[in-house]
């Protein structure tokens, strides 16, 4: 591209982040203000401009406490979406034997990076700011600085093998096209803005930049709380100024007719960092994509940010707040009381510093009116009222019971099934949101396993727990992934408590659907069921067959590249011969077509036989 080609790039970047900087500007106004009555700061509004402020007291002896309810919701609607880590597994390509072991290697990978990625924490974080601000945003990206070092140097620099990174995004850094597009999908083009150190833009793209003061969303205090005679103070949400910062502009193009593979284009300032084709193919039938997965706590028809629980319950929070101080305020008329003196009576003055202490000697003049209290009646039971009926309507709009928010249950003389319908309407309210994380754990997986599909060249080394309690090591390398296919093993696992699952391992013991043909627990699924009920994998519970099986396939991987296997005396010879037998028979083996390596798979199942029939004669005998 010619220089003017790459001026004019740049400019309408610019001016395209400006215009969608505009576009949001009320929506990151209602995500502020829902931050700020998260952490307490409730006596705030959003004016004319978009903008929050504080509003402060109208009398110096109002009462202006806050009585957060919004805080508990919250973190009761997290601990129960921290429960959602469903179990996944890989549908193979075809029925091929080879295709089905490919597919559970594909599983094995997922679960290995999850664990290595420490993705339930990006899940997690990911979670708070959609709780928060209604919409949150996963990235999956290659990063060539990740992974193992290869012990290898380019112009004086590391090489390293490159991994996937998965970072929580929060919506204040995202731009669609349009606020009207219902999801990632539909637009034609994205926006990520981020505050980078200038060192940063440096290392990363090599580009030198100028440090900026960049307006950033950092905490803060406020006394606007307090009473009479005090002051309180609370976190509030605000701007800040962070020094040497630089802002970076990715857009994300989708493909055209004029640029297949779509186009990325990053500009940093008035520089142009990188212009070129996406770099992902993350999605289905090998296509590239935005890097991106948007998750919400409520959807919102025809709009591309979600809806937070708390911009419903603000209006009950500042109702509920405004019965409690004024309820207070009317106690304190009825503790101080509220004298009527007549001008010029008394010395006023020192009655208002000192009031009608005990024992005080009040001096008034000669032929007025003493001061005298004013008649104040008791506090109205209307506050009372509507104190309880504002803490209903908590549970109403939010759909977080007592019972979810205090973990226990005020009521009495309910049975068990109650409680337990109340805990599934519990759930109920928000499955909406479960469904939305879990369908974003199934994207993220597929474009985990893209990823590796398009840059692990070279063959890695992975690790993972066994069946048997021990770490397994297994290589692979992107070729190997063949299906990118998720489903879930497992359904929703919100309303399974530890003391639920146990409970029912042992009704299914119980019941003997855990034992064999012959009625017995075999080792394994001793194992499995210790496991399941917490206590780990005990070395008693290491099952033989599938050691077994396991060596089993050592020995066809040795007589496909050509090595003559002996049986052992320790061998199960059933077992091993049912897995060879069915490895001679699989589609894999047969594509090899190698006639050396099918006598010598034959000739072992034929030992096998026959030292197991000379076994079964001595028994006999």
């Amino acid at each position: 591209m010619k220089k003017s080609q790459l001026e004019e790039l740049v400019a309408f970047v610019m001016e395209d982040f400006k215009r969608r900087q505009l576009e949001r500007k009320q929506f990151e106004a209602q995500w502020q203000l829902n931050q700020n009555f998260l952490m307490g700061n409730q006596y705030c509004s959003i004016n004319v401009n978009d903008e929050v402020e504080d509003y402060d007291k109208q009398y110096f002896w109002q009462e202006r406490e806050v009585y957060n309810h919004i805080a508990p919701i919250i973190e009761a609607r997290l601990s129960k979406l921290a429960r959602v880590r469903p179990t996944m597994t890989v549908v193979p390509a075809s029925a091929e034997d080879n295709d089905i072991k490919l597919a559970k290697l594909s599983k094995n990978i997922i679960n290995s990076i999850y664990h290595k990625l420490n993705v339930s924490d990006v899940i997690l974080q990911a979670t708070k700011w959609s709780e928060v601000c209604g919409t949150s945003f996963y990235k999956i990206m290659w990063s060539n600085r990740a992974g193992r070092n290869l012990t290898k140097k380019y112009d004086g620099k590391d090489i390293y093998e490159g991994d996937v990174e998965v970072i929580a995004v929060s919506p204040f850094e995202i731009y669609p096209e349009s606020n009207c597009c219902e999801d990632i999908d539909s637009c034609n083009s994205l926006i990520h803005a981020k505050a980078y150190n200038v060192g940063d833009v440096k290392n990363i793209w090599g580009v030198d930049v100028e440090g900026q003061d960049v307006n950033v969303f950092t905490l803060d205090n406020t006394q606007v709380l307090g009473g009479l005679g005090y002051n309180a103070n609370v976190a509030k949400v605000s701007n800040s100024i962070k020094s040497n910062q630089a802002i970076v502009i990715e857009r994300y193009e989708a493909p055209t007719t004029k640029y297949p593979n779509g186009r990325l284009v990053i500009v940093c300032q008035d520089k142009l960092l990188y212009v070129g084709e996406l770099p992902y193919i993350n999605l289905a039938d090998n296509k590239r994509g935005f890097p991106f997965i948007r998750q919400v706590s409520i959807e919102n028809n025809g709009s591309f940010w979600g809806c937070s629980v708390i911009e419903r319950v603000i209006p009950i929070q500042r109702a509920f707040n405004a019965v409690k101080n004024r309820k207070h305020e009317f106690m304190n008329r009825l503790s101080m009381g509220v004298l009527t003196v007549e001008d010029g009576s008394v010395d006023t003055d020192n009655l208002e510093e000192e009031g009608l202490s005990p024992g005080k000697v009040l001096i008034y003049r000669q032929g007025s009116n003493p001061p005298a209290m004013m008649s104040v009646t008791r506090v109205p039971v209307d506050f009372n009222y509507e104190e309880d009926r504002l803490i209903n309507e908590f549970t109403l709009v939010s759909g977080v019971s007592d019972l979810m928010r205090s973990s226990s249950a005020n009521i009495t003389n309910v049975s068990g099934v109650a409680l337990q319908l109340i805990i599934e309407q519990d759930d109920t309210r928000i499955q909406s949101a479960v469904d939305n994380i879990k369908n974003c754990i199934k994207l993220m997986a597929s474009h985990i396993l893209r990823l590796y599909k398009q840059f692990a060249t070279t063959p890695r080394l992975s690790r993972m727990s066994a069946t048997n309690g021990e770490v397994e090591t297994f290589y692979w390398e992107g070729s190997d992934i063949n299906s990118d296919d998720i489903i879930f093993e497992t359904e929703s696992e919100i309303g399974e408590t530890l003391a639920q699952k146990r409970s029912m391992i042992f009704e299914l013991l119980n019941a003997g659907l855990l034992h064999d043909e012959n009625g017995k627990l075999s080792n394994s699924m001793r194992a499995k069921a210790l496991e399941l009920l917490g206590f780990g994998i005990w070395e008693s519970g290491v099952d033989i067959n599938s050691l077994h099986i396991k060596q089993a396939g050592k020995e066809n991987v040795e007589m496909m590249r050509g090595r003559k296997v002996e049986p052992t005396d320790i061998d199960d010879h059933e077992l091993h011969i049912n897995e060879h037998t069915a490895f001679y028979l699989s589609g894999e083996f047969e594509k090899r077509n190698n006639q050396k390596s099918k006598e010598l798979l034959l000739e072992h199942i034929r030992l096998h036989k026959k030292i197991q029939a000379l076994s079964t004669q001595i028994k006999g005998e």
